[in-house]
């Protein structure tokens, strides 16, 4: 993004989005109090952040394990240059993908996958991620523990 076409977002913006990281449910008057503003002020500049793209959207965080997805694993995916977007696309609509990237280096995907179990784990990797045509090459990485994980951007 090139500088002039950031958003201007001065220090009590910056405290909003921070309150609005730490918790999406905030309520507007709960933020007001937190910043000394009026209830108006906070919701006229939340619409401003939203309208300027700052915020894209307010999301609900589930605890994967909470709910049976036990293995988290990453994986790097080496592609046909060709194929890249192709195989993309299928990684990104698989259920079990919950983060598809394309990085820097030769047509490389970064992909993190939560599924139930090893044996979830073994068939995603033999029937979905291999089955399709323009991988030349699959790495994985299984989490074992998580020190950080944040899904917010931390001003």
């Amino acid at each position: 993004m090139e500088r002039k076409d950031r958003a201007k977002i001065d220090d009590t913006d910056k405290r909003i989005i921070e309150l609005l990281v730490e918790d999406g449910r905030m309520s507007y008057a709960d933020i007001s109090k937190e910043l000394d503003l009026s209830r108006v002020a906070v919701r006229s500049r939340v619409n401003q952040l939203m309208e300027a793209g700052v915020i894209e959207k307010f999301s609900c965080i589930v605890n994967s394990e909470k709910v049976g997805k036990g293995v988290s694993a990453f994986f790097e995916v080496d592609c046909e240059p060709r194929a890249l977007v192709e195989v993309a696309e299928n990684l990104a609509n698989n259920p079990n993908v919950a983060s598809c990237y394309q990085m820097t280096g030769p047509s490389t995907l970064h992909m993190h996958v939560l599924v139930g179990d090893f044996t979830e784990l073994e068939s995603f990797v033999n029937n979905e991620l291999y089955a399709l045509e323009g991988i030349t090459r699959v790495e994985s990485h299984i989490l074992l523990r998580r020190f950080k994980s944040r899904s917010g951007l931390k001003l």
